[in-house]
């Protein structure tokens, strides 16, 4: 093992202490299901922002945005800058609905615009969406990264961490998870930044003395924000700028503004304002990952190629493997003891990934399904089924990651995943709450038929079935029959999604002009008036959303000015 005993102490010291922590603010032994699964609807502004982000910030993250900006440059930072933009959705249009509504679930809020049908599908993507890729996924990348990192044997890495973030989740509820991501935001952004300074410093021990000699030393384009349509082969640019403003939108608001795991926080504000700005603060700290876990990606290139440290090439390949780019810095800068720190913080990125995915699968369960079978079961039993299913989840998803080796790249799969049913989703949720014209037959028939067509769109693009059906046609780098430029059409993901956004779009508009309308009193409580409608009233304080959002816009136009 490469880990020191102070480094063994120092995460020791975190695991118990936060799981001490987790249980000692959220136990309650006859907790409600408003304790158990909203923390009461106590959450204040920045409880709910620091939340949200670090429910979304896992070792996936730390470890992809690394490999993301040494492969692909400051690019891949439009994965976090395009997530303030939807972040403002949920803000602006989105939240108000939901806390107005006192839903304590999404797929219960589907069921008030549309019908149960909805509900229930709605139900089973989130627990999907949970299971394989908040927990199982992220485990799976945490678990390599302590082997190559620290030593630490796989299998350590899964049953540790799990059983110290299902025991406080399940014991605490929703107090527990958001209270511990308090704690873990703050160490999260600590660490990040540690790398980040450490990097910059080691630059001048090969020869990178300021910002001219650093971009000189990397690849063309890699400083830049926004790339161009076609790149420099003819071929469709994996990142262009056209697949970022398109195709980003379609997987952001399923992720930020329909996923259970996200929004939960957001439902247990105390009040519309702090669950608004909870958002916006939210969208000012994805900003950060830009810098502190994109820019460390290029900084571990320039170092690499200096040859300050040597990468592992990716298996059975003579290609560096980018994914090692991380672990392979902290080695190369972090000193022991602050090894343990850095083995915390990604323990932390981690944890409150699995704890809010947890959190929100119990919630699924319990409220849309457990308590709409048998309404009349106590709160009693709803919380205690609903600790039940956590543990159950938690152990599925530990299964499940041990298959992670069957994906390529990983930040790019789970991308690709989403892109299977995003579409639908957000096409419903969208023109839900913007469209008073749209029925239940139109929400169910986009649901069902968008989502197949994302199904069998990712199985097509799939390396292993393209490559049955070309033979010895299909190159040793073989992406996929939609996505390889060579072999296939050169359509890459981020451009498939608006492409099957376009087809539901039109699905639900046609679906619901050929149907009745629904009561429209009704479907005027959880439906704008119009879609410009959420900027009226008064404004009173600079606190005001509003207000917070152009702060935001203003921040992200500066960030694209300099770096475009």
């Amino acid at each position: 093992m490469n880990i020191s005993p102070i480094d063994v102490a120092v995460i020791a010291i975190y695991l118990i202490g936060i799981t001490v922590f987790g249980i000692w603010v959220g136990y309650r032994k006859n907790a409600s299901s408003d304790q158990y699964f909203l923390a009461n609807k106590s959450l204040g502004w920045f409880t709910v922002g620091a939340a949200v982000f670090t429910s979304n910030i896992s070792t996936i993250h730390l470890v992809g945005l690394a490999a993301g900006g040494a492969k692909d440059g400051m690019v891949i930072g439009n994965f976090e800058l395009m997530a303030c933009t939807t972040l403002i959705l949920l803000a602006l249009i989105f939240a108000p609905f939901y806390i107005n509504s006192a839903v304590k679930t999404l797929p219960e809020f589907l069921e008030r615009r549309y019908c149960p049908s909805a509900r229930t599908f709605m139900a089973v993507i989130g627990l999907l969406g949970a299971l394989l890729i908040h927990i199982g996924i992220s485990l799976f990348a945490a678990a390599k990264v302590f082997e190559s990192f620290l030593g630490v044997p796989m299998v350590w890495t899964i049953i540790v961490l799990s059983l110290f973030t299902v025991v406080y989740t399940v014991l605490g509820g929703l107090k527990a998870v958001v209270m511990t991501e308090n704690i873990q935001v703050v160490l999260l952004l600590l660490g990040a930044t540690l790398v980040t300074v450490l990097g910059i410093y080691a630059l001048p021990s090969v020869g990178v003395n300021d910002m001219a000699s650093f971009r000189a030393a990397l690849p063309d384009d890699h400083m830049k924000m926004l790339h161009p349509l076609v790149n420099s082969k003819g071929h469709l640019s994996e990142f262009s700028w056209l697949g970022i403003l398109l195709g980003y939108p379609i997987l952001g608001i399923w992720y930020w503004c329909a996923d259970q795991t996200h929004v939960q926080r957001v439902l247990a504000a105390r009040s519309l304002k702090d669950g608004q700005n909870g958002a916006l603060f939210a969208g000012f700290l994805k900003i950060t990952p830009v810098f502190l876990m994109v820019l460390p990606g290029l900084i571990g290139y320039v170092l690499w190629q200096k040859g300050a440290f040597q990468l592992l090439n990716a298996p059975g390949t003579n290609h560096p493997d980018f994914n090692t780019m991380l672990p392979a810095l902290i080695n190369h800068l972090v000193p022991v003891g602050l090894k343990g720190l850095l083995a915390a913080c990604m323990a932390a990125a981690l944890m409150s990934c699995m704890a809010a995915a947890l959190n929100s699968c119990a919630t699924l369960i319990s409220m849309d399904m457990v308590k709409r079978i048998r309404p009349e079961s106590s709160d009693d039993k709803v919380v205690f089924i609903g600790r039940v299913a956590t543990a159950v989840i938690m152990l599925l998803a530990m299964l499940w990651s041990t298959q992670g080796d069957q994906f390529g790249t990983i930040f790019e799969a789970i991308n690709k995943i989403p892109m299977t049913f995003a579409p639908a989703v957000t096409t419903v949720f969208v023109l839900g709450v913007l469209w008073k014209r749209g029925t239940k037959e139109a929400a169910m028939t986009t649901l069902y038929l968008g989502s197949l067509i994302g199904v069998i769109y990712f199985i097509i693009d799939m390396p292993g079935v393209g490559r049955m059906f070309l033979g010895e046609l299909a190159h040793p780098n073989f992406l996929g029959l939609v996505s390889d430029p060579v072999s296939g059409l050169g359509i890459p993901f981020m451009l498939v999604g608006p492409m099957i956004a376009v087809l539901c779009i039109a699905i639900y508009i046609v679906t619901s002009l050929l149907t009745p309308a629904m009561d429209e009193a009704e479907v005027a409580k959880v439906c704008w008036d119009h879609p410009l409608a959420f900027l009226k009233g008064p404004v009173t304080a600079l606190s005001d959303p509003r207000i917070v959002t152009l702060f935001l816009l203003g921040s992200l136009v500066v960030i694209y000015l300099w770096l475009r």
